[in-house]
């Protein structure tokens, strides 16, 4: 997919704006967020302009993840931290409309408390069920 000239992180992946690049390859740029939650924190994003990870081409997820993989442990010992928070937004919460994976380092009581959102539990065992099956009657359409 083609660059989108209003994208901050397209502009970074041309070398059009300047950040602290920590890895490239031929599909994906990794940087560190300008704002991070901690130190260390680093946003991998494909070098296609791509929003969603629903967006993206099959053929460049396993690439995108096992990026992701081999920077979470090298954050996690860069930073001498216990562990990594690596997550992505899809449309909401997302600031900056091209895919990206944050890899943040980790402690224990480092102030960041679980998902930051308040749990919604199923209403029942029901509730429960009628939910997978909506989500496994989505995956059957979806299946070659």
């Amino acid at each position: 997919m083609a660059p989108d000239p209003d994208c901050i992180f397209c502009s970074i992946v041309a070398g059009d704006v300047a950040a602290e690049i920590v890895h490239g390859d031929d599909t994906t740029v990794a940087f560190l967020d300008h704002r991070p939650l901690f130190p260390g924190h680093v946003l991998l994003v494909p070098r296609e302009h791509h929003e969603t990870i629903e967006d993206l081409p099959a053929l460049l997820v396993e690439p995108l993840f096992a990026t992701a993989r081999t920077l979470a442990g090298a954050v996690r010992r860069a930073m001498g931290s216990q562990g990594t928070f690596v997550a992505l937004n899809n449309k909401v919460s997302q600031s900056v409309p091209h895919l990206h994976v944050h890899i943040v380092p980790r402690n224990r009581k480092d102030g960041l408390r679980g998902f930051f959102w308040p749990r919604n539990p199923y209403e029942d065992e029901a509730h429960l069920a009628a939910v997978a099956d909506a989500i496994r009657a989505e995956l059957a359409q979806a299946s070659p």
